[in-house]
């Protein structure tokens, strides 16, 4: 549809599209607008364009376009800057539509655009008409893809059809075997049944025989019971004769006995010359102390819980690290975030490493710090304090597991103090002898200096 205004010459400018821009048109018109929107100076630029001056034309045209679009429309000024770089940059297609006769051989689409740029006369129809070509284009490239897809269709189901025929034929073949092969397995089996008959007839056979072995075995017992009994009463009488042979030979030290024992006196005294030529220092284990056992006085973990002092009393942990041999070993950072959670981790350990080696100077024990290494964002450089010993979790492992580990590698007997508010740990390490503390009895203690 073409409109123009009274009183004016009909020609292109006065025209009016009434219908939107179609897609294929607009894309060459945005691509005509970012190509000639180089050429013009910033102040030749709708304020609006103006902040896309410095954008690489296909940047502006991805980024711009419909704003571009939209001053090309309404602003009529811009629109004719934008017709002149077009004609100096395609004056062949620019003079075809100037002389009303389109080059034939030129694609609709790119005709549609100069003419929407251009505005000459029947420009509309020009548009109207790229845009029906192109809506034709796209039905018949539509039309030829869903008879390319109907064809392979085609193709696929005879070539299912062909499978099919094909994978019934096996099947059928596998159905003939397999009833030929329960017809083998049938036979099979009536012959197994007939030798499970054979099989119990000779069983019961066997058991008749066990039965008579029974009964004479158990007669040869009656027989080696009645044996037994008359040695060892011969054995009481040799063992009686043999002490009477002792007693006397007691009594009656030869000569011969006295030189074997000058000899043996002689073999002792070289041997006591021995360990002080070598300085061999004396037995400080007896085959009795290796024996696991509570001696009479000395207490163990467990007994302190039988004491009159409150779970929560610090003094419990003094006692607990008075014990031989104790070892301490704290969950660190469930210390740390019970104590001072404000503080970043590295000030966390920091400052309970340091109050740790104080309590080791102090009780003499061995302590043990384990951190959960989950929580690094980073490998830790850290000089452990003198007298703890410090532990990171190795990754896919947390602390907790690697407390339990420390646990259980102690001997059994060992006293092992483990500090955590972790009931789940508590209840793991206790299991496996050691004495859980809380964390809030050791930063008592740790308070008291």
């Amino acid at each position: 549809m073409v409109e123009t205004t009274g009183g004016e010459p009909d020609d292109g400018a006065a025209e009016v599209l009434d219908r939107p821009l179609p897609d294929g048109v607009r894309r060459r018109v945005v691509q005509i607008v970012s190509d000639g929107f180089g050429g013009l100076t910033v102040g030749e630029l709708p304020a609006q364009l103006r902040q896309y001056a410095r954008f690489a034309p296909n940047r502006r045209a991805k980024f711009a376009g419909n704003a571009m679009a939209a001053a090309l429309e309404t602003d009529t000024l811009f629109r004719q800057r934008i017709a002149e770089k077009l004609r100096e940059a395609q004056p062949e297609i620019a003079g075809a539509l100037d002389s009303g006769a389109p080059p034939p051989a030129a694609d609709p689409l790119d005709v549609a655009a100069a003419a929407y740029v251009l505005r000459p006369t029947g420009w509309v129809k020009l548009v109207t008409a790229a845009g029906e070509e192109a809506l034709r284009a796209d039905a018949e490239r539509a039309d030829e893809e869903t008879r390319a897809e109907l064809e392979r269709l085609r193709a696929e189901l005879a070539e299912a059809r062909g499978q099919t025929r094909a994978e019934t034929e096996r099947l059928r073949a596998e159905v003939e075997s397999a009833k030929k092969e329960a017809e083998s397995l049938h036979r099979k089996l009536r012959g197994a049944l007939s030798d499970v008959k054979r099989g119990e007839a000779a069983l019961r056979k066997l058991q008749g025989e066990m039965d008579g072995v029974r009964a004479e075995a158990q007669a040869q017992v009656s027989a080696s019971d009645s044996e037994a009994r008359r040695l060892k009463a011969r054995l009481g009488e040799v063992e009686a004769n043999l002490e009477a042979t002792r007693r006397a030979a007691r009594e009656g030290r030869s000569v011969e006995d006295m030189r074997v024992r000058l000899l043996l006196d002689t073999v002792l005294d070289a041997a006591q010359g021995l360990r002080r030529e070598l300085a061999l220092p004396p037995v400080s284990v007896r085959p009795a102390e290796t024996v696991d056992a509570v001696e009479p006085g000395r207490m163990t973990p467990k007994d302190i819980a039988a004491r009159a002092l409150s779970e929560n009393d610090p003094a419990i942990l003094d006692q607990l690290l008075a014990l031989p041999q104790a070892h301490l070993v704290v969950d660190g950072y469930n210390v740390t975030k019970t104590g001072y959670p404000q503080m970043p981790l590295e000030k966390q350990r920091l400052r309970l490493l340091g109050q740790l080696s104080q309590l080791a100077a102090q009780t003499g024990s061995e302590v043990t710090c384990v951190f959960d290494g989950a929580e690094l964002a980073a490998p830790v450089l850290l000089a452990p304090p003198r007298g703890v010993r410090v532990l990171f979790s190795k990754p896919g492992v947390t602390a907790d597991e690697l407390i339990r580990q420390l646990v259980r590698a102690e001997p059994p007997g060992r006293p092992v103090i483990v500090v955590s508010t972790d009931r789940e740990v508590a209840d793991g390490i206790a299991k496996a002898g050691a004495r859980p503390v809380a964390s809030a009895v050791l930063l008592k203690r740790l308070s008291r200096g």
